[in-house]
């Protein structure tokens, strides 16, 4: 059965741990494999903190500047996802050319023509699959762009009023999930270098898929970046508005 998609056991092997490690990496990344906060999570909390700094600015000129330049990145990256998808198409009409110098390099990761062009749709696959989430990450964005012109500035007993409360994590959570989309897109393109590992063989595909996963967990639960969020958190846990966490079912 496995030859007549024209790919080995060993390829489908490599496949299937190449899916678990990007299973495996967003799972952790939302904090549903360790209590170890993630640099995402803590992210997270700073995006709630903005909101509430937002909320007391009669002038907001630094938060539309600050959704911008958001929105222009993720246009940014749906923009390239598309120049990508259209090259993968024009690689499968060089596929006998890419073959012919993938054999003269002595690399067997695409043994037959068909071969070759299955593994290219799967890459295709990963960046339309990244497309549409940066898509709707901007979508989403314009929308947290209304919501923060619709909490009400807060002063006196305006900060108490749950109306204002209300305004301000509606906007925090329409942040939050556009970032989510965002960082998923962006981990498609990551997981996308690592699956041209299965180019050069199905060994390869493992190492690389491997190499990429311990990179971006570094990234995500060791780095430096998520050390100096966290050290911004804890100087700010004193701070006003930290007291009640905006945390919602899908970060």
């Amino acid at each position: 059965m496995l030859d007549s998609y024209h790919l080995s056991a060993a390829d489908f092997g490599a496949l299937a741990f190449f899916l678990l490690a990007w299973g495996l990496h967003t799972l952790a990344s939302d904090g549903w494999l360790f209590h170890r906060p993630s640099l995402t999570m803590a992210m997270n909390r700073q995006r709630e903190i903005w909101m509430q700094r937002m909320a007391e600015r009669e002038i907001r000129i630094v938060d539309t500047a600050i959704m911008s330049g958001l929105q222009q990145g993720t246009a940014f990256f749906a923009s390239s996802s598309l120049i990508a998808i259209g090259g993968c198409f024009a690689l499968i009409g060089a596929s006998d050319q890419v073959i012919g110098v993938l054999s003269d390099l002595h690399l067997q990761g695409a043994a037959t023509r068909m071969a070759f062009q299955l593994k290219v749709v799967g890459l295709v696959i990963i960046l339309a699959f990244a497309f549409f989430k940066f898509g709707w990450s901007y979508r989403l964005f314009n929308y947290c762009s209304i919501l923060i012109g619709a909490v009400p500035v807060v002063h006196g007993e305006m900060a108490r009023n749950p109306q204002t409360r209300n305004a301000v994590m509606r906007a925090a959570k329409m942040n939050q999930l556009a970032g989510k989309h965002f960082n998923s897109g962006l981990r498609a393109i990551f997981f996308s270098i690592g699956y041209l590992g299965w180019f050069v063989g199905p060994v390869a595909f493992i190492l690389s898929s491997a190499l990429l996963a311990v990179v971006l967990m570094r990234r995500q639960f060791f780095s430096n970046a998520r050390e100096a969020v966290l050290t911004e958190m804890n100087d700010q846990s004193a701070g006003p508005g930290s007291g009640e966490s905006i945390r919602p079912d899908s970060q």
